[in-house]
């Protein structure tokens, strides 16, 4: 799914790249999505040790490079994306926020296909739910959510056609990334509700509250603030999709 998502992504930037006034040249789009893969595999590593199991990085060091045994997390994905993001808008001499915008869009096909990996390999199932209910799906002769499942479908489909139609027509810089950091906060904090924490983590408080709306929530606070400012100061840039 990493590999498909990444293979996607690239034929999307290529596509992107040949339009007018493309921040990215056609002939760095392999360089950004290097960039970008990069900046996926290590802070998701890293993400999901520190966000998830510190204890064990702190006894285990070594289990940072485990990979094969899973734990891979979104949001040290998307830290380590800016980051990777930030040195390829350096080497290109351009401005960091005209890179974002013009990456955004892709990166709901990576998120969506991950989501869809974690239902094939039967993790990160959602609560019980009624054995009649149409969306019920037995694990392990308990009738439960596919969360990952709705993820696919908002974090995918419904994040992809929002930003692909929304960066169609021209915006200010920082809008679609402002776009993109609210509707994946909200829709991650929506599913968050009928998906299982981790058992070692459990709810941190109230009795629902999870660690992955924990840390979805500024993102909802970014992007709003990232909008407010991109139209605060205008003027739209040329439209790239």
């Amino acid at each position: 799914m990493y590999l498909a998502g990444f293979v996607l992504g690239w034929l999307g930037v290529r596509y992107r790249a040949k339009l007018p006034g493309s921040p990215v040249a056609l002939a760095r789009a392999e360089d950004l999505v290097f960039y970008v893969a990069l900046g996926v595999i290590v802070g998701g590593r890293l993400g999901s040790m520190l966000f998830y199991d510190l204890s064990r990085l702190i006894a285990e060091p070594a289990s940072l490079f485990r990979v094969w045994e899973g734990g891979m997390s979104f949001h040290g994905g998307l830290i380590g994306v800016l980051v990777a993001m930030l040195l390829f808008a350096r080497r290109i001499d351009q401005p960091f926020f005209a890179v974002a915008d013009f990456v955004a869009p892709w990166v709901p096909v990576g998120l969506g296909l991950g989501r869809i990996g974690n239902f094939i390999n039967g993790e990160l199932w959602g609560k019980a739910t009624s054995p009649d209910a149409p969306w019920a799906v037995m694990v392990e002769g308990i009738p439960r959510h596919p969360s990952q499942l709705y993820e696919a479908f908002l974090e995918g489909v419904v994040l992809f056609v929002a930003l692909f139609l929304f960066s169609a027509k021209p915006r200010p810089t920082m809008a679609v990334s402002g776009v993109f950091l609210t509707l994946y906060g909200v829709f991650r904090i929506a599913v968050e509700f009928v998906r299982l924490p981790d058992d070692h983590i459990g709810y941190l408080a109230l009795g629902w509250l999870t660690l992955g709306q924990a840390l979805s929530a500024p993102m909802v606070i970014a992007g709003v603030a990232l909008l407010y400012l991109a139209y605060r100061r205008r003027p739209a840039e040329p439209a790239t999709a």
